[in-house]
This record gives structure tokens, sequence and C-alpha cells, in this order.
């Protein structure tokens, strides 16, 4: 199979006492030294009543989804103020990455669908009804070259959005059936999804049972990536830099380091992310010399009141790269 992406090549050293890993490769902008340094938060507050979910970045921006209601609220890595950009539809926004040209790609939960949202604007640039199906949770989304791929926690299947010339998005979705190593089980089960290194195929983590799971983006077979007898338990929210996977498992409120070969078949879990600022992060991206999560407080009654806010752990180097745009770490731009 051809190469579904191909990666600019930087680098991420993260310190040895939150991995106990010296350094890591990746794919970022890093931004311009200056003589005195901008300090940026470590901690975001988000509007009451919020509850959080996904997060991506671009720009110094963070965008974050509601899983109440679907807006999308954009906030200044540097300030930490924000504001609502985009008015839910009234049901979950989950999972999210934005692209080179600014959209924001969005999974819709119990919508059953996905949206590209023009970060801009605000505006709805494309949505796509995945199913009818009322037994439903589209949970992640991931981009590649050719196309945006969407998990679905609830359906034994994920969702291909193509993509035609200069990124022009399709008309319709695709279907894709999972076989292979994958069992669809009660709760949870495709959740977080990212590429592999060779970026041949495509990583889910099914929470329901805690493996990480190697996927054919064209037939849906799925393999188990052998990594020892170490679960993902809780797994959620995917990150891939370079050949180190980030697996956040929200209710463990840790991350998970996992090495893995270029195939993305097997790998070692290496070391693990904890703060006390945690409180069942979801998901993860990066910026800067920061992964940002947000605390989506699965174990706290959500009230109008509730607080909720996006956590910032330190790495020790993570660069980007200039075509980047400055977004998140891997970029994908050609086969």
């Amino acid at each position: 199979m051809p190469h579904l992406v191909r990666r600019l090549t930087t680098l991420v050293s993260v310190p040895v006492a939150l991995l106990g890993l010296v350094s890591a490769s990746a794919a970022t902008a890093a931004p311009t030294t200056t003589s005195t340094p901008i300090t940026y938060p470590t901690r975001i507050d988000l509007p009451n009543g919020f509850q959080p979910e996904g997060i991506a970045i671009s720009g110094g921006t963070a965008y974050l989804g509601s899983r109440a209601n679907g807006d999308i609220y954009a906030a200044d890595l540097r300030t930490g103020k924000g504001k609502v950009i985009s008015k839910g539809p009234g049901t979950g926004s989950l999972g999210m990455k934005v692209d080179r040209f600014g959209r924001l790609f969005v999974a819709g939960a119990g919508g059953g669908n996905g949206r590209v949202i023009d970060t801009r604007t605000g505006k709805i640039l494309a949505s796509y009804t995945f199913t009818t199906s009322t037994t439903t949770f589209v949970n992640d989304v991931i981009l590649g070259k050719d196309a945006a791929w969407f998990t679905d926690s609830l359906q034994q299947a994920f969702y291909k959005v193509p993509f035609g010339r200069n990124g022009r998005l399709a008309a319709k979705a695709e279907t894709i059936p999972l076989s292979g190593d994958y069992q669809h089980l009660p709760g949870n089960n495709a959740n977080g999804i990212s590429l592999t290194p060779d970026g041949r195929a495509l990583i889910m983590v099914q929470s329901s049972t805690g493996f990480l799971l190697r996927v054919d983006p064209k037939t849906g077979v799925a393999r188990r990536i052998d990594i020892g007898k170490a679960l993902m338990t809780n797994g959620d929210g995917l990150l891939l830099v370079g050949t180190t996977l980030y697996v956040v498992q929200n209710r463990s409120n840790q991350i998970s380091v996992v090495e893995l070969n270029a195939a993305g078949t097997r790998g070692d879990v290496i070391g693990a992310i904890t703060d006390p600022d945690f409180d069942v992060p979801t998901t993860l991206a990066a910026f800067g010399n920061r992964f940002y999560l947000p605390n989506a407080r699965f174990t706290t009654t959500p009230a109008p009141d509730t607080q909720y806010w996006v956590t910032a752990v330190h790495a020790k180097t993570v660069m980007h790269s200039m075509e980047d745009s400055g977004c998140d770490p891997i970029r994908f731009l050609s086969k």
C-alpha cells in the first residue's frame, strides 16, 4: 500500500522526571526566541458548565469542544482568554483536528455525525451524517493527506471523509466495517485514533478492552498491537510524535508513553505522565514546549456552575516546522 502520509521531521525532548525517557522525535513550529520570554499559563479556565472533551491547537489558539451542547471555544494560549466561535448543534463536539487550511474537523458524538468549521469565521463548511442509528458515539478524528477518519465507539465501523485536490471536501462520507482482532463489546469501543509512524495504517485504542489496534484504512481489518501485557485501560485520545504514541487514560489520570516500531505492529510502554491538576483528562494537543489536556471531570456531576479547565504539562523542547502553520505536532502533507 502506498504511504498515506509523509512526515516533516522535528524533535521533542521530554523531561526524564515526567516520562522516564530523554527524547522522542516530532514534527511541530518553534516560537521565535526573544530576550524577554513570554509566560504562558499552565492552566486555562473554561466557561463554567462547558464540559470539554476534544482539543486542537493552531497558531497559538486552542480549540475545544463541549460535550454538553457542541459549542466550539477558542482560547488564546498566551493569555488564557477565549470565547465561543461556533455555536453547537445541541449534541456533543468531541475529538477534533485542525488542518493547514484552518479547517476544524469535529467528531459529533451521539449525533452520529461530523462537521468541518472555518476557524476564522466559525462558519460550518461541511456536515456529514455518518449514521442515523441512535446507537452511535462519533468519538475522534485524525487527518491524512487524502482523508479524515472518524471513530464511532458504539458502531463496529469507522468513517472516512475523502479529500480531493487541494484538500477539497467530499460530498459524502464512506463507512468501513471493523473486523479482524476487533471484537465489538458493550461500552465504548474504538475511541482515540492516530496514524502509524510509517503512515501506512491507523491506530485506534479500544476503551472496553484497553487494546491498541492497528487498522487497515482500506479494509478495516484490525490487528492488536503487541505491547506485551500492558493494557491502555480507560484509553481515550492519542497523539503520535515521531515513533512515540501518547495515550491519554482518562479516569486513570495519566498519559502512557508507548514507543512503537515504524509499522506500528509492536511497541513498549516506556513511561507515564501524571499531574496533580489532572481531573479525568480526555485527550491532548501540543504547542511550544507543552502538551495541553482538557479535563472532562467525568467523576463530577455536571452543573451550570461546575468549573472546567485545560492543564498544560511541560516538555523540554517541542519544535514546529514553519510549513506546519504552528499546528499540532504531526502534519500529514503528501505521499
